[in-house]
C-alpha cells in the first residue's frame, strides 16, 4: 500500500522499529510502527464522525505527539487539519472558526478550552484498533493544513498548505540540508506554527529520524534533552538562544552531538553567533514564511561561520530573486524585495481570494522582505520591508541599527522602530532592555552607534525597557511597541 499522502506508512515499513517520536514531558515515545497505528486509530475515528473529504479538523492544543497522529490521519482521509494557536485571544479564536467552520474540534483535556463548538471530542489516547487505515483518495494539490498566521499584522489569514506544499518542502530539506535516519531534532516550536511542524519535524520523519517534542521552554531543560537524546540539528528563536547562552549549563557543556544550531522566526544577534562559535559550535540561520515552505535556503555551516547573517542560497527545488522599486533585479550589495518560487508555496488564502492575488505575482511569492545577495551569490535578509524607516528621506533597516546595538556588552534585547515625526516624517527610535542602567548607557550607546553607523541611521530616541514584547512564536511585537509610543506622548 503506498499512496503519495500516506508516505508515513511506506517510511514505517521500511523502518518500523525505529524511533520516531518522543514526548519530552511525558516521556512517551513511539517507534515508527507504533506511530502509524495510532495514525490507523484516528483515520477510523473520524470515518465514524462521518467526516466528507475537504472537512476542517480543529485542533486546540499544546505540543504533544498525539497531534502528529491525528494530523497524519487528516492527511489519508483527506481531511485538513487546522492547528489553533490557543495563546490568541477567544475573539480571535472564534473569527478563525468562522472562517474555517470546522466540523470537529479536538481539544486538550486540563486546558480549559474557551471554544465551543457542536461536535468537539477531547484529545486522548483512542482504544479502537483496526490493522489496515481507511485511505481516502485526493488530488495532491488539495489542502491537508490550513495555519492561521496570526498577531503583528490584523486579522489572522488562513495559509493554505497542500500535500504538494507540505511534501515538497519536506523533499527539498532532506535533499538540500543533506538529512537521514540518524538525525533527531528538539522541537519547542508551538505545533500550531509552520516552524514546530514543517521546518524540521515533518522533514525528519519523513527521512526517517527521531523528533524530540518539547512544550513548555525552559532553556537548562532544552539543553539538557539535547544531550540526553543526541540531538544533531535543531531550531530555536533568537529569544531562546538568549535565555540558553546566559545558562552555567550552556557554559560547561560542549553538545557533541550537534552538527549545527538553527536559528529562525526572527533576525539573530550576532552576538548569539559568538558564544557558540567560541565553543567550536556551528550555528546558522534560515528563512521562511508560513506562506513558502518555511525552508528556503541552504548555507554550509562552515560557510555561516564566516558570514554572520547570510541565509545562503536557494534550495535545491526552488528559487529566490531580489527585486527593486523599479522591478528589475537587484545588483549584488543592493537591498530590495525578495520573492521565492517553488512547488513548496500555499496554495492560496482561506476564503481570501483579494490577499492571495496580491502575494502571488506571475507565480512568484512577494514575502514583503528586504534582501540583499553578496557577490557570492549568498542572500542576506534585511528586514521586513514594511518596517524600513524613511527618516528626512534616507532609508534604514531596523535590523542594522539592531546589530549595532547589540555590539554593546551590557545590552541584551533592542529593537529599533520608526516614529512619526512632523519634520522628518520618521525618527529612529530604540527600544533596549539591559543589564543594568547606569547613567552612562545612552551616551555609551550613542558613541558606539557614531563609530558603525552613518549619522541619519543613529537613534534619535532610546527608550530602556525592562522587557520587550513578543507574539505566541518569541517574535518581537513591534506593533505594540508603536502602541507604547503612541499611549505614552
Amino acid at each position: 500500500m503506498f499512496v503519495e499522502q500516506a508516505w508515513i506508512f511506506k517510511r514505517a515499513s521500511l523502518t518500523p522499529n525505529r524511533l520516531a517520536l518522543v514526548n519530552l514531558e511525558t516521556q512517551e515515545q513511539w517507534t515508527y510502527k507504533q506511530l502509524t497505528e495510532e495514525i490507523t486509530k484516528w483515520s477510523r475515528f473520524f470515518e465514524h464522525q462521518n467526516l466528507q473529504g475537504g472537512s476542517r479538523v480543529a485542533v486546540f492544543s499544546k505540543n504533544h505527539i498525539q497531534l502528529f497522529a491525528v494530523l497524519f490521519a487528516c492527511g489519508i482521509r483527506g481531511l485538513i487539519y487546522v492547528p489553533l494557536n490557543w495563546r490568541m485571544s477567544l475573539k480571535e479564536l472564534n473569527d478563525i472558526l468562522i472562517d474555517a467552520t470546522p466540523s470537529l474540534l479536538l481539544y486538550e483535556e486540563g486546558m480549559n478550552c474557551p471554544l465551543f463548538l457542536e461536535n468537539m471530542h477531547p484529545l486522548q489516547v483512542l482504544n479502537e484498533f483496526d490493522t489496515f487505515p481507511s485511505i481516502s483518495q485526493v488530488d495532491l494539490n488539495d489542502p491537508w493544513l490550513i495555519i492561521y498566521t496570526g498577531g503583528t499584522t490584523g486579522q489572522a489569514k488562513g495559509v493554505v498548505l497542500s500535500f504538494n506544499s507540505i511534501n515538497w518542502n519536506a523533499i527539498n530539506t532532506i535533499i538540500s540540508w543533506g538529512l537521514n535516519d540518524s538525525d533527531c531534532t528538539l522541537n519547542y516550536m508551538p505545533m500550531f506554527h509552520t516552524g514546530g511542524l514543517n521546518a524540521l519535524c515533518i522533514p525528519l520523519l519523513m527521512a526517517g529520524g527521531t523528533v524530540v517534542i518539547g512544550d513548555k521552554f525552559e532553556a537548562e531543560t532544552a539543553l539538557k534533552a539535547i544531550n540526553q537524546y543526541k540531538t544533531t540539528i535543531s531550531l530555536f528563536v533568537p529569544t531562546m538562544y538568549q535565555a540558553m547562552i546566559a545558562t552555567d549549563y550552556f557554559k560547561k557543556s560542549g553538545f557533541p552531538s550537534m552538527k549545527v544550531f538553527l536559528s529562525g522566526g526572527a533576525p539573530c544577534p550576532y552576538p548569539i553567533y559568538d558564544e557558540f562559535f567560541k565553543k567550536g559550535l556551528f550555528f546558522k540561520e534560515g528563512y521562511g514564511l508560513t506562506e513558502a515552505g518555511p525552508n528556503n535556503f541552504y548555507i554550509a555551516r562552515e560557510d555561516a561561520y564566516l558570514k554572520k547573517g547570510a541565509v545562503g542560497k536557494s534550495m535545491q527545488f526552488n528559487e529566490a530573486k531580489i527585486i527593486n522599486r523599479t522591478g528589475d533585479p537587484c545588483a549584488p550589495c543592493e537591498v530590495g524585495e525578495l520573492f521565492v518560487r517553488g512547488k513548496h508555496m500555499f496554495r492560496f488564502y482561506w476564503n481570501n481570494q483579494q490577499d492571495t492575488e496580491q502575494i502571488i505575482q506571475d507565480g512568484w511569492l512577494k514575502t514583503g522582505d528586504l534582501a540583499m545577495m553578496d557577490e557570492d551569490g549568498d542572500f542576506y535578509i534585511v528586514g521586513r520591508s514594511k518596517e524600513m524607516i524613511i527618516s528626512g528621506g534616507e532609508n534604514v533597516y531596523p535590523q542594522e541599527v539592531e546589530q549595532c546595538i547589540l555590539r554593546h556588552q551590557k545590552v541584551q534585547e533592542v529593537s529599533v522602530i520608526g516614529v512619526t515625526d512632523d519634520y522628518w516624517g520618521e525618527i529612529v527610535t530604540a527600544f533596549i532592555v539591559c543589564q543594568d542602567r547606569a547613567a552612562t548607557i545612552i551616551e555609551e550607546i550613542k558613541e558606539l552607534c557614531s563609530k558603525h553607523l552613518g549619522r541619519y541611521k543613529i537613534p534619535k530616541k532610546f527608550i530602556v525597557i525592562d522587557e520587550l514584547p513578543k507574539t505566541s512564536v518569541g517574535k518581537i511585537d513591534k506593533k505594540v511597541l508603536q502602541m507604547y509610543v503612541k499611549t505614552s506622548s
